[in-house]
């Protein structure tokens, strides 16, 4: 199975857009998401210095924006995507290219909602003195009791021993004073403390923005960031971007998803390295490719072609599916078929050692057949029930 995974921020080096702009049809579809985000990307990928693009404001639209067009270029025909693609994911922003590439929202619509991403965690981030520091080995444990200790956010949770701090500046400095033991603390240059409670002004931004963003149940398996679970609705998918902003990311949790889903390839689209850097430490076994300039793209297509398969959202419509969000055992919640089910009624319950979560149906419809059986054993993303749609009036 073949995952496309999307950088977040920090991943971005000045210069890194110059060699996929020699390619005009990029350079047109570049110069098209810059007009919508009403920032001159080709710009700031090609001509701005390392602290210009380290603005969370050009960050951000940028990075989604490349990362868009780059998977364009590697999918001409973006349906013959979803013919091979598994699962799509993306640490932080780069989880807006994931929906947008899995067609929850359309690109306009993903540069729109980063644009405001990016302004509204700047401001944010202006109102108090915060940043990040990222915690390198140590137990576990201790590294979170110490990060507690320090009134402290664990905002990324990447794996691999890679823990990053966030909060205010006082507080990252008692942490450098008192490390967990046997752990190695780097500063971030962040503008603020991402993913945490400093964010809640950018999360009330972007909720009201929402609220007019149109959404499509995801074509191909998306993972989430806060959890790794794979979420198969598009309000719940918009929702949870919203939230994300100031919620801690798990990237350790979708790449725990991505081996129950027996990954056998990771491609990162650009700027690539930082998450294929990741899987390479924490998903042994699994093959990886960092597609960084456009010389790459035969190459990249072989990889697709070797470890591509069709999902098993691409021969059903995906809005007539109920399917698992985590690998586990299924519970049957006593629906039978034939019998009406309304928007957000519980289909059952999947549970694993890790965590047991509830499984709704998230459109309403007639229970038309289902796909396992009470006591089976089910995979993230497997289909559960088959639903014939509510007529709509």
């Amino acid at each position: 199975m073949l995952v496309i995974v999307a950088p977040g921020q920090g991943s971005q080096t000045p210069g890194f857009l110059a060699p996929w702009l020699e390619e005009p049809s990029f350079a047109a579809r570049i110069d098209w998401l810059s007009a919508v985000a009403g920032l001159d990307l080709a710009h700031y990928g090609t001509e701005a210095d390392a602290d210009t693009i380290r603005d969370t404001a050009i960050a951000q639209p940028l990075l989604v924006a490349s990362g868009l067009v780059a998977a364009l270029a590697l999918f001409p025909h973006p349906a013959d995507g979803f013919t091979t693609v598994g699962a799509a994911a993306g640490h932080s922003v780069g989880e807006i290219t994931a929906a947008a590439g899995a067609r929850v929202i359309t690109a306009e619509q993903a540069m729109v909602f980063v644009r405001e991403r990016g302004k509204g965690m700047a401001e944010a981030a202006a109102k108090e003195s915060t940043g990040m520091t990222a915690v390198l080995g140590g137990d576990p444990d201790d590294v979170l009791a110490t990060l507690r200790r320090h009134g402290l956010t664990p905002a990324n949770v990447n794996g691999s021993g890679q823990v990053v701090a966030a909060g205010t500046v006082a507080q990252l400095e008692a942490l450098a004073g008192d490390p967990p033991q046997g752990a190695r603390l780097r500063a971030l240059s962040v503008a603020g403390a991402f993913h945490t409670t400093h964010m809640a002004s950018a999360v009330k931004r972007l909720r009201h923005y929402s609220q007019s963003i149109s959404t499509h149940d995801p074509r191909t398996l998306l993972l989430s960031n806060r959890d790794g679970q794979v979420v198969h609705d598009g309000r719940q998918v918009l929702g949870r971007l919203v939230d994300q902003v100031s919620s801690p990311v798990r990237w350790d949790l979708c790449m725990q998803t991505m081996a129950d889903l027996g990954v056998t390839g990771l491609l990162e689209v650009p700027p690539a390295g930082t998450l294929t850097g990741l899987a390479k430490r924490a998903l042994p076994g699994v093959e990886t490719f960092a597609l960084k300039t456009p010389d790459q793209l035969d190459d990249a297509r072989a990889f697709v072609e070797k470890h591509g398969q069709p999902s098993p959202l691409t021969t059903t419509p995906t809005w007539r599916l109920v399917i698992a969000p985590i690998k586990g055992t299924f519970a049957a919640g006593g629906a039978k078929s034939g019998d009406r089910l309304a928007a957000g009624d519980a289909v059952g319950t999947v549970s694993s050692l890790r965590d047991s979560v509830e499984v709704t149906a998230g459109h309403g419809g007639t229970i038309i057949e289902w796909l396992v059986e009470d006591g089976d054993p089910v995979a993230p993303g497997q289909p559960l029930v088959r639903l014939h749609p509510e007529a709509v009036a």
